[in-house]
């Protein structure tokens, strides 16, 4: 069913940041603002991959995934309606302003909004960083992936895997530390990831970006004070995907993972269970632990 990250949406007092954060520090190129003065950036051919709405508070606005065939948003409405959960058919006037074809709508069990499309416009050879820079790893793998964050993991398992068809890469699990899921849809590693958290709340974490070279990595990691962005894990390759990758604090709460040479899975890829999220590095900033883990919202009772 689901093949890909297609786009993310935020809400966010300071959309207005992003247009230099966007292009400057991570090298993508601005869009056509979309409705409302949101600020799109796009890392590919594609019409746009991020859009930052300007709005009072931050908030996810939509997550969007993308299928292969048209007939694949029929199953994915069948299988939601009978996980219990609603899926709309969107309009024509949604379709458009996404810039696909054709999209469905669903809130998923923890107050997530998530969007499937099919069609999504794509522009040959026209993207144009906006930096100097080797680009990033797209295409079939998507925009990247993303970690939300919840207090019932197996539930989440449940529900992405179960219902949706995210297939279980591997899980990382310290012991009172951490307990988290990888999950992937296409040759990427994972293109969602599930982490626990105190009940009552849930959240987005990160969004992960893949550069196509390493020397790409380091120059963004030097240009952190330049861009007044600060960090929030430092340099480091994961136990399990071995992507060579920092993260640093968006103007909008949720992080940014700026990675490098993550493994691929294919048919015969079986899942592993690891100890600790890094073979080095990834030490977390000091002044990170005084900021919230992403965009946070209260669950219903």
């Amino acid at each position: 069913m689901i093949k890909s990250l297609a786009y993310v949406g935020v809400n966010s007092p300071r959309a207005e940041e992003w247009r230099r954060f966007g292009t400057g520090f991570l090298g993508g190129e601005l869009a056509p603002d979309g409705p409302n003065g949101a600020v799109r950036v796009r890392v590919d051919d594609a019409a746009w991959r991020l859009e930052i709405r300007p709005a009072e508070q931050d908030s996810v606005a939509f997550f969007g995934w993308q299928v292969d065939h048209e007939e694949d948003l029929d199953v994915v409405v069948s299988m939601l309606s009978v996980a219990g959960v609603t899926a709309e058919r969107g309009s024509r006037e949604l379709a458009d302003e996404r810039n696909v074809d054709r999209i469905i709508t669903f809130t998923d069990p923890w107050g997530f909004p998530h969007e499937v499309i099919w069609g999504q416009h794509l522009y040959p050879s026209t993207f144009r960083p906006g930096r100097a820079s080797s680009g990033f790893v797209t295409g079939d793998q998507g925009l990247g992936h993303i970690l939300l964050l919840m207090p019932d993991i197996e539930a989440g398992h449940e529900f992405f895997s179960g219902v949706l068809g995210f297939e279980l890469s591997d899980k990382i699990i310290v012991p009172g530390a951490l307990n988290s899921r990888f999950y992937h849809v296409n040759k990427r590693h994972h293109t969602l990831a599930l982490g626990q958290c105190p009940p009552g709340v849930a959240g987005f974490n990160h969004l992960m970006l893949q550069v196509k070279d390493i020397d790409d990595v380091g120059i963004a990691y030097d240009m952190l004070d330049e861009y007044d962005v600060p960090l929030t894990l430092s340099l480091g390759r994961h136990t399990n995907d071995k992507t060579f990758s920092f993260y640093a604090a968006t103007p909008s709460l949720f992080n940014v993972e700026v990675g490098y040479d993550g493994i691929e899975v294919d048919g015969a890829w079986v899942p592993q269970v690891y100890n600790q999220t890094a073979i080095w590095g990834h030490k977390l900033d000091p002044e990170a632990k005084n900021r919230p883990p992403g965009i946070m919202h209260p669950l219903a009772d």
